[in-house]
Parts: structure tokens; C-alpha cells; sequence
């Protein structure tokens, strides 16, 4: 990185040289010594071209790197955007289902226990019918015998 960064600071002294070389003479007035500098422009210009062609195509592949790097680091947060959206309605969903269960299992315990009333009451008025009947059937019986014996009084048997 530091010698692609070195080149355009130094490309601009030797170009300077080169045209300081070449307005000078270099040694007199023939036509073959500006001619041999010309090749040497052109180089200079080619492998300048070269370079900033180099140079932008490093900065290039940064950028593709930084825009992908970027772009995953986007694609992560959606997904962890996206995984926690559907972990709270997956836990909303069970906390619902679990109300509803809850729900239920009052309403069946609820049930139960208005059945359970229901046939608690139903043995308590069956037996307190039973009760009154059997003492019909004793006061029936005692009546009976206090006919029979005529008395009209209570018989001793109780007392």
C-alpha cells in the first residue's frame, strides 16, 4: 500500500526532471538526443496510466469488500430482526394457549364442583325423604298400635 501511495508523489519530480533534461539539450542540438527522450515521455506516460489504472482498481476492490462486508452485516440484523419478531409470536401464541388452558381447566373444576353440588344435594334430599318416610311409617306404626290397643295414649314401649 505505501509504494502505490508513493507513486503519485513522486511521478510529478520525475516528469519535472525529464522536461528540465529535455529543455536543456542534454548535451547540444541533435536530433537523435530529443528523439531518445521522447520514447522515454511516453513510457513515463504509460506506466503513469498504468499505475493510476492499478491504483483505482485496488480502490475498487476495497469498496466491492467494504459494500459486501456492509451488505452481510445488513442480511444478519434482518435475520436477528426477523428470528426475535418470530420468537415474540411464538411466545404471545404460548402464553395465549396457555390462558386458554387455564381457562378451561377452571371452567372443568367449576363444572365438577357444581356437579358435585348438585349430587351432594340430590343424596341429602333423598335421604332426608327417606328420613321422612321412615318416620311416617313409625308415627304410621304407632298409631296403629295405639288403635289397636285402644288406649289412645302413647304406648310404653318408648318410655
Amino acid at each position: 500500500m505505501k509504494g502505490r501511495s508513493a507513486l503519485p508523489r513522486v511521478l510529478p519530480w520525475l516528469i519535472l526532471i525529464g522536461s528540465c533534461a529535455t529543455l536543456s539539450g542534454c548535451g547540444g542540438s541533435s536530433p537523435t538526443g530529443s528523439k531518445a527522450l521522447e520514447p522515454s515521455a511516453a513510457q513515463i506516460e504509460r506506466s503513469e496510466e498504468a499505475a493510476q489504472k492499478q491504483q483505482e482498481a485496488a480502490e475498487l476492490n476495497k469498496e466491492r469488500e467494504l459494500l459486501s462486508t456492509i451488505e452481510a452485516k445488513k442480511q444478519e440484523e434482518v435475520a436477528e430482526a426477523k428470528a426475535k419478531k418470530i420468537e415474540a409470536e411464538a411466545t404471545k401464541k404460548a402464553k395465549k394457549k396457555e390462558a386458554a388452558a387455564t381457562k378451561k381447566a377452571k371452567q372443568k373444576e367449576k363444572t365438577a364442583e357444581a356437579n358435585a353440588k348438585k349430587i351432594e344435594d340430590a343424596a341429602k334430599a333423598e335421604a332426608k325423604k327417606l328420613l321422612e318416610t321412615a318416620q311416617k311409617d313409625t308415627n304410621a306404626e304407632e298409631a296403629q298400635s295405639n288403635s289397636a290397643t285402644g288406649s289412645g295414649q302413647p304406648s310404653s314401649e318408648g318410655q
